[in-house]
């Protein structure tokens, strides 16, 4: 039961000789419980100044947890992700309100890695980078009444770094609102890794002042030397898709579109951009058109 604030400290000195990239774990707890209405604040500012990519805490971690509930609990201000999930399983996730600066970087509301049946629920997550991201081994994972905005919305991936081989399947994003997000729903896959991304839903979502709502892409990276010579290898596949940028290397099967309207603030028809991609239509999908 957590009922009061745990703060971290903001002296950087008080993390000398610790581990950086971990402030408070879980490891492998079964049947574990954590509630109780209480705010874990991992007073990430003095963090933040430093670098976005700074060996920082991720605020609190759990892993390799089976039968797992996180409910009713407030976070925010972690110094890199907020709430991680690793190598765990039979994961109950509710009701949890999740708040940093959209400035702040790597501050991940809900991270998932290499973990199965994760259920994430009535939660409002407003912070930096992405709402939820669900990257490499994680099957099965639902998360429905979701608030998200500001940030980087909901990802899969990224996934195939430095050639790796990665897998995701059998997500289902349902009934989500999204407000002044970077970007909506996307798939982001690196050039020249393996692996997979299917059997992936995106449905009933409402997205307002959002710069980028629908993305899949095979050609994600996040580096200062972008390497133009490598392959387009993982094959994504998903529902509910509008801004599609991939590359000719790898023919991207199994994209479909039912029921999606999007316009730009004006009232003006949204505009798309995809590329080597097998696209079905269903319903009534505003844009119609896909240039090239």
């Amino acid at each position: 039961m957590i009922k009061g604030t745990i703060l971290a400290s903001g002296r950087m000195s008080d993390w000398d000789g610790a581990d950086r990239r971990l402030w408070m774990l879980f490891d492998k707890v079964d049947g574990l419980r954590v509630e109780g209405g209480g705010t874990i604040d991992g007073n990430g500012q003095v963090w933040w100044k430093v670098s976005c990519k700074v060996d920082s805490a991720q605020a609190l971690t759990f892993q390799s947890c089976r039968g797992l509930t996180v409910t009713d609990l407030k976070f925010k201000n972690s110094q890199q992700m907020h709430v991680t999930f690793s190598k765990c399983a039979n994961v109950r996730i509710s009701r949890l309100t999740i708040s940093a600066p959209g400035s702040s970087p790597n501050t991940d509301g809900i991270h998932v890695s290499g973990s199965t049946d994760v259920k994430i629920s009535d939660s409002v997550i407003r912070t930096g980078d992405d709402c939820i991201s669900i990257v490499s081994g994680s099957r099965s994972i639902t998360a429905t009444n979701i608030v998200c905005g500001p940030g980087h919305g909901i990802s899969i991936g990224s996934l195939g770094a430095n050639g790796a081989e990665h897998t995701v399947s059998d997500v289902l994003v349902d009934t989500a609102r999204l407000e002044g997000t970077t970007n909506g729903v996307r798939i982001k896959t690196w050039q020249g890794g393996k692996g997979y991304a299917r059997n992936i839903i995106f449905r009933n979502i409402v997205m307002d002042n959002v710069k980028n709502p629908i993305i899949i892409d095979q050609n994600y990276c996040d580096s200062p030397s972008p390497r133009s010579d490598l392959p387009e290898r993982p094959g994504t596949s998903a529902t509910g898709g509008h801004g599609l940028r991939l590359q000719p290397h790898c023919p991207l099967p199994g994209i479909t579109l039912q029921d999606v309207h999007l316009v730009t603030a004006s009232g003006a028809p949204a505009k798309t951009f995809c590329r080597n991609v097998s696209l079905s239509k269903y319903g009534t999908v505003v844009p119609s058109t896909c240039s090239s």
